[in-house]
């Protein structure tokens, strides 16, 4: 009796044992630290990052743009002149003045 059963533990022992690392291993490669799913998590972060990498490029533009208008050979002075007109609600004396409704403001 004794001998049939270390027999039959034998046999079901080496089979487990490799059906358990196995498990063990797919499962890892799925849920570990260096799993799929952990890649498809950094993916999304590096997506992220890529989107907001290109939302601080354009904005560094429009501020390099800014910038650059304020050079003092870059400025217009009519449309200076025109600006602050509009900042200031003022105007000369024989101007045309064409009024906006709320929602379509020009500035």
């Amino acid at each position: 009796m004794i001998i049939l059963l270390r027999r039959g533990l034998g046999i079901i022992f080496a089979p487990a044992l490799f059906l358990l690392l196995t498990v063990y291993f797919l499962w890892n490669a799925l849920h570990g630290d260096l799993g799929i799913q952990a890649y498809q998590h950094q993916k999304t972060l590096q997506a992220q990052a890529q989107a907001a990498l290109l939302d601080a490029h354009k904005e560094q533009d429009i501020w390099r743009r800014r910038v650059t208008a304020l050079n003092e050979n870059a400025l217009d002075p009519d449309m200076l002149d025109e600006r602050s007109r509009v900042m200031l609600n003022s105007s000369r004396k024989g101007d045309l003045v064409i009024p906006y409704g709320e929602k379509n403001a020009l500035y």
